[in-house]
């Protein structure tokens, strides 16, 4: 059998199962930022916005390049790429600032709040309907979430952050912020070329990181110790935020991003994973159950 004779008998196949399998490797990475983020916090530094700027800065850097080697006139109007830029900056900020309260694993599974927003923006602004059955989903994937907060309520031993609801309610705004940037990315990268943006998502946020660091974190980072393992931190955070940055656009363009954050409910998986195995730390009961009722809501 020749090779497009194969590809022909196993399209369907392929084209439903590669977006499932993409969504599953962008979860991991995502996984690997919030454990970086969470290590960052667990060392005592509080530089949420620091820690973004590596990566958008690699991401003007490389993809900016390929722009300007093209010499590739921007194909819609950059106060749209400004908009999603300053949303998804504000949201990565303070998912990070919610490490330094919560836990990881209540930080990953609140993440899903995104799923809601997105449903919401994408039916107001894109024109997608849903059913009756998938406004039911959410609110189900919603109740397992009210689920968490319970269980950061109820948590006294510290294990579940400093100040856990606090770090909980940074976690359910960031989500605004990240469906914004969800939704304009998939209007964006269905519409043009998704290394425009990227590149122009990488320009804004580094342009906003700028601005804001020296208001919000010149303290923090003037009392930072620098050690091997806080740059190694920093170094894994910023690689994988560049992969997860990268591979996003392509599954946004390819399921939408109703799916594309449905797909980072696995991430509360390796989550449970990191937070028993590196920091020795129990899990409440409750939190099982919120995942359940996210994962049959999703």
């Amino acid at each position: 059998m020749s090779s497009s004779s194969w590809w022909r008998n196993h399209e369907g196949i392929l084209t439903t199962f590669y977006p499932l399998f993409l969504g599953q490797v962008v979860s991991f990475v995502r996984a690997l930022i919030s454990f970086a983020s969470s290590l960052v916090a667990n060392l005592g530094v509080n530089t949420p916005l620091s820690l973004s700027f590596f990566t958008y800065t690699a991401l003007a850097l490389v993809y900016g390049g390929i722009m300007i080697y093209r010499r590739q006139k921007l194909q819609i109007p950059w106060y749209w790429y400004a908009l999603i830029g300053f949303a998804d900056v504000q949201g990565s900020f303070l998912v990070n600032k919610a490490f330094q309260y919560s836990s990881i694993t209540s930080v990953t599974i609140l993440d899903c709040w995104t799923i809601a927003w997105v449903m919401i923006l994408t039916w107001l602004f894109l024109g997608t309907r849903y059913s009756p059955w998938q406004f039911f989903g959410t609110a189900v994937c919603l109740g397992g979430l009210g689920l968490v907060l319970l269980s950061d309520a109820k948590a006294s031993d510290g294990s579940g952050g400093s100040k856990p609801i606090l770090g909980d309610i940074f976690v359910i705004i960031a989500t605004f912020f990240f469906s914004v940037s969800n939704v304009g990315e998939e209007f964006c990268v269905k519409k043009k070329d998704h290394v425009e943006v990227v590149s122009m998502i990488g320009l804004f946020g580094l342009l906003v990181t700028i601005i804001e660091i020296p208001i919000l974190e010149r303290k923090s980072l003037e009392s930072v110790k620098w050690s091997a393992e806080l740059m190694v931190a920093f170094c894994g955070y910023a690689v994988a935020s560049f992969m997860f940055y990268t591979l996003v656009p392509f599954l946004l363009k390819m399921s939408g991003s109703t799916l594309f954050n449905l797909s980072l409910l696995t991430s509360d998986v390796w989550a449970v994973v990191i937070r028993t195995f590196f920091y020795k730390q129990k899990v409440e009961w409750l939190f099982f159950v919120a995942f359940a009722l996210v994962v049959t809501g999703g």
